[in-house]
């Protein structure tokens, strides 16, 4: 019973990880195959120009997907905090 519950805590978690980094891993990729395809067709090779747009993309993607976040984490939380009062009760 108690396996069963954590390996669904558990599962649970991992899917959380997966939809809180996954779309902003995912922009941040695009964004450098998009500056790396840039700097290979120019040949222009500045630290600077790859790192910068990864940077906003990102900042950009955390103010747009921020209240996703949230909403994510808080159901996380509060679903967890009844599963623990449910298996604490229960015994």
């Amino acid at each position: 019973m108690e396996s069963d519950v954590l390996s669904g805590a558990l599962r649970e978690t991992l899917w959380v990880a997966v939809q809180l980094a996954g779309p902003l891993l995912g922009a941040m990729l695009a964004a450098g195959l998009v500056v790396a395809l840039f700097q290979a067709m120019t040949q222009v090779q500045e630290a600077s120009l790859a790192f910068l747009p990864k940077l906003a993309v990102c900042g950009g993607g955390l103010l747009l997907l921020g209240p996703f976040m949230v909403g994510v984490l808080r159901a996380y939380a509060t679903g967890l905090f009844d599963r623990m009062v449910a298996l604490g009760g229960a015994g």
